[in-house]
């Protein structure tokens, strides 16, 4: 059995491919670092735990998009092995096995987990001192589905040990264990864990060290979240509208989740900027924009004319300014690329967002006149219910 320890989804693979701003070496030995690490996956063996731990570092690296084939043909062969097998005595390899299989769509009953309890029905207790284990535990849970009350109860069970065993003297478990609780893997991002996940990654196993200087590489080829904050502070709205958010990571971390292959990192840009205006947008309609200002900003973006853009205070111009160059950006980048240019499309679709966040406000502002009455009328009530006789001889003193 591997000694190896870690402390903290699709058919195709996808060979290193070319990126701009990257030398041909380094692109070359990235190639050559894939290869490796496909190679260790294909000649894993018949050494379950090793497999477990090669596939959930791949994953947790962010590097599985290379070898989606490999970790298919790998889980397969586990999970033929993982219905018939009875040895299942090690807490840490259940919860793990279970947790990989299950998040690639192969069917494990929860039961399994019952063989944690005695006879009379309670978790055993030699389980409570295995950190690791309790921790694939806690990730094993989150994937549970509805009516599976052992998922819940093992879940409950391994938070609460950990959450008490998170004020151990042990300060680098301590951490790793509050990035367990805090980030499990099949709720978080793997791009933005890999670097935690990969300085806790430790172990004498050969293959490890072809995986870290393999990650290494790939975060180079994820450059976008640097392009994004230069974008950002050059377009100069977080300086011009302080009362927006200024969350540029946040926004960008939408196109992260959906676009996550590193040769994709132009569109992750693209997309990210349409996001951000989203958000001022909605700032300036519901922290400062009186309903006048807000009135003339939906028709500026409905007309899309510069008479319409005049009457704007400054704040408003500045944004508008920043919708327009965007929307005309991404219009010229796709009818280069694709000879079809979408900026009628995305100007009525701007006008649609503007058109529903002014009604929004409306209703905002109904309900809000809506809610003071009620209060008005609640409070005239308990004056009457308390003390009529002393309200009519307060309003009126003759009677």
């Amino acid at each position: 059995m591997s000694t190896v320890h870690i402390h903290p989804s699709r058919k195709d693979n996808h060979p290193s491919t070319e990126y701009p701003g990257l030398t041909n070496e380094f692109q070359m030995e990235h190639a050559k670092k894939v290869e490796e690490v496909r190679s260790v996956l294909k000649e894993v063996g018949e050494d379950t735990l090793k497999a477990l731990l090669m596939i959930d570092a791949v994953q947790r690296l962010g590097i599985d998009y290379h070898f989606h084939g490999e970790i298919e043909v790998v889980l397969e062969r586990l999970y033929t092995k993982f219905n018939m097998s009875d040895c299942h005595n090690d807490l840490y390899e259940l919860a793990l096995a279970f947790r990989l299989l299950r998040q690639e769509g192969y069917y494990l009953s929860a039961d399994v987990f019952n063989n944690l309890k005695d006879k009379e029905g309670k978790v055993q207790g030699k389980i409570s001192q295995d950190i690791e284990g309790l921790m694939g535990l806690y990730e094993a849970s989150q994937l549970s589905i509805k009516g599976e009350d052992i998922l819940e109860e093992m879940g409950n069970f391994s938070s609460q040990l950990l959450n008490a065993w998170n004020t151990n003297d042990d300060l680098s478990q301590a951490r790793i264990v509050r990035n367990t609780l805090g980030h499990p893997h099949h709720k978080s991002l793997a791009r933005f864990m890999a670097k935690s996940f990969l300085s806790d990654f430790q172990g004498t196993e050969g293959w490890i060290n072809v995986f870290k200087e393999l990650a290494k590489m790939d975060f180079n080829l994820v450059k976008s979240i640097h392009q994004v904050s230069k974008w950002w502070k050059d377009l100069g709205l977080a300086k011009e509208l302080k009362f927006a958010r200024n969350q540029p990571l946040k926004w960008y971390m939408w196109p992260l989740a959906v676009l996550p292959h590193p040769s994709l990192s132009k569109q992750r840009v693209e997309l990210t900027k349409p996001i951000s205006l989203v958000y001022i947008i909605d700032d300036i309609f519901d922290v400062h924009g009186t309903l006048d200002e807000l009135t003339l900003f939906t028709e500026a973006v409905n007309r899309w004319e510069y008479e319409a853009v005049e009457p704007l205070p400054d704040y408003m111009k500045t944004c508008f300014n920043a919708l327009n160059g965007i929307t005309n950006e991404i219009s010229s980048k796709v009818y280069k690329d694709y000879g079809w240019n979408p900026i009628d499309s995305l100007r009525k679709s701007w006008g649609v967002f503007n058109q529903l966040k002014k009604k929004e406000g409306k209703f905002e502002e109904k309900r809000g006149n809506d809610v003071r009455g009620l209060i008005s009328l609640h409070e005239a009530s308990q004056l009457r219910v308390k003390k009529p006789e002393t309200l009519a001889v307060k309003t009126f003193p003759d009677l």
